[in-house]
């Protein structure tokens, strides 16, 4: 049985040089839509295809190529990281929130791929 609850929501976040531009890219050549854009965090959603499932442009001066980052919504993202920590997760420093926003937990897998959890706080 998992020790998380994950809810039915899969953020995919990729970072991007300029995510206005991307925002453009993704909407003309794959039918997404812009959610919305929160400059003040540097992040973008875009609403893809698939239900439940959106993309996230976070911008970076230097994206690294292949940095695709599956992001995880949960309910409750205190719960969930101590029940995955209980089991030996590994996570990268503590949780981080945006107020009124998102709190969001990085953390991997056994072959060192970073994954995230977050709790929408809108």
């Amino acid at each position: 049985m998992p020790t998380v609850t994950l809810t039915k929501d899969l953020t995919l976040a990729l970072s991007v040089r300029d995510r206005h531009a991307s925002a453009d890219w993704y909407a003309e050549k794959l039918g997404f839509t812009l959610l919305h854009h929160m400059d003040e965090a540097g992040w973008s959603e875009m609403q893809t295809t698939t239900p439940n499932v959106v993309l996230g442009l976070g911008e970076q001066a230097e994206p690294a190529p292949g940095n695709l980052v599956p992001v995880f919504g949960v309910a409750d993202i205190a719960t969930a990281r101590a029940a995955l920590e209980a089991e030996g997760v590994r996570f990268d420093g503590p949780t981080e929130t945006i107020e009124g926003m998102v709190s969001t937990a990085t953390f991997y897998d056994p072959d060192n791929n970073a994954l995230m959890l977050a709790q929408d706080l809108t």
